[in-house]
């Protein structure tokens, strides 16, 4: 290696080297710290004392943990698909191009924007409820409102419903999958007699699969990592219907100071996202169609 290479390589990573360093301090040695204290019995207040895999043991006997997993289970196997389907209609509708078109995709995309804040989730909270939006509009047609946020039945729906809110991330990525698909499919197959539901069955799906895939293992994961909507409007209540994971390992972290314990849930919780995105990858090869590799 001449002078002038050498000195191109220490160029590079000194202009790489903020990322670097905040890579290691931010990112890599938090990864490495959660996964030692996961073996230990730590509040922040006094040195960790090892203990073994006691935590991992004690999430099997923990109720409340049982909670957390299956509402979390259940949120994101609900919210999920309803999400991504109510996206792809937005994304078919909006796909003619009009002189409003740009202005409607804006609108839409809005609650994305803004549906994870604070804010937005204060708001939701009110419009469900005893006295919100909802049981308002309920009153004028002559039905009695219902305690939306603290029935059981009904409080995670009410977080369901924000979910499906927020589908502008996806749809503007299914809207961007459907302009690539080739309008000459379509022509063919309407010469061939195929009508509109036929058409979205046989072409506009198989094209727009691995969109859908990367939507999908996308939604997976924030679906998962759910937090802020559940501690402001319900704060993981009533009957901890509404108790996600992320929310509850927050308690444990940050309210009790089990941080031990809390790390432990953190690394289960990596497993589980870990495992659904590689099953979502290793079940494509029988749904996702790729044009590249039709003559394989």
């Amino acid at each position: 290696m001449n002078k002038r290479e050498r000195y191109n390589n220490v160029m590079g990573y000194l202009f790489i080297s903020p990322w670097l360093i905040g890579f290691f301090i931010f990112t890599l040695f938090p990864i490495i710290a959660s996964f030692i204290l996961a073996f230990t019995r730590y509040d922040v207040l006094s040195p960790p004392r090892w203990i073994g895999i006691d935590n991992w043991f004690r999430l099997l006997e923990d109720t409340r943990y049982h909670n957390s997993l299956k509402a979390t289970f259940y949120y994101v196997f609900t919210a999920v698909p309803l999400r991504l389907i109510f996206a792809l209609l937005v994304a078919m509708l909006l796909k003619p191009s009009t002189r409003l078109a740009g202005l409607y995709r804006g609108i839409y995309y809005l609650p994305s924007l803004i549906g994870g804040s604070v804010a937005v989730a204060v708001v939701w909270r009110q419009v469900f409820g005893s006295e919100g939006l909802i049981n308002f509009i309920l009153g004028m047609m002559g039905i009695k409102g219902l305690n939306w946020l603290g029935n059981p039945s009904t409080a995670i729906w009410t977080l369901i419903i924000l979910a499906v809110w927020q589908f502008g991330s996806p749809m503007l990525i299914f809207l961007a999958g459907l302009k690539q698909i080739p309008d000459s499919l379509y022509e063919a197959a309407s010469i061939d007699g195929a009508k509109g539901w036929d058409q979205f069955i046989k072409i506009t799906l198989p094209m727009l699969s691995p969109v859908i895939l990367f939507n999908l293992i996308m939604q997976i994961i924030n679906g998962f990592m759910v937090f802020t909507q559940a501690y402001i409007i319900t704060s993981g209540g009533p009957l901890d219907t509404t108790l996600f994971y992320s929310l509850y390992l927050y308690q444990k972290a940050f309210q009790s100071f089990e941080m031990g314990y809390a790390s432990a849930m953190a690394w289960v919780l990596l497993m589980i996202i870990a495992f659904f995105t590689a099953l979502a990858f290793k079940s494509s090869r029988f749904w996702v169609y790729y044009e590249s590799e039709e003559g394989k």
